[in-house]
């Protein structure tokens, strides 16, 4: 890339497979479960069903926090929809 001349003479550019194991192992349980989900007929329901594993996922790691959004409504359509568009 830096031959290309797509990248500045300074830039340092790395390679880390300890980074990408740390990333791919973290999104382990999301691709577990998109093979399953391959028969959703629309984009929106399959968009939807990953965005809750991954919510579900945060919430286990203690990533999520409803402290945080300040919500004066904690029931669960309130908190799936605060934490989908927040």
């Amino acid at each position: 890339m830096k031959a290309d001349g797509l990248l500045p003479a300074h830039t340092k550019i790395r390679t880390s497979k300890y980074l990408n194991n740390l990333i791919e192992r973290d999104h382990r349980h999301v691709k577990a479960r998109t093979s399953v989900m391959l028969r959703f007929k629309r984009f929106g329901s399959a968009a939807i069903t990953i965005a809750g594993i991954e919510l579900m996922h945060r919430t286990r790691k203690v990533q999520f926090s409803l402290v945080g959004m300040r919500l004066k409504e904690t029931a669960a359509p309130a908190v799936w929809n605060a934490s989908l568009f927040h």
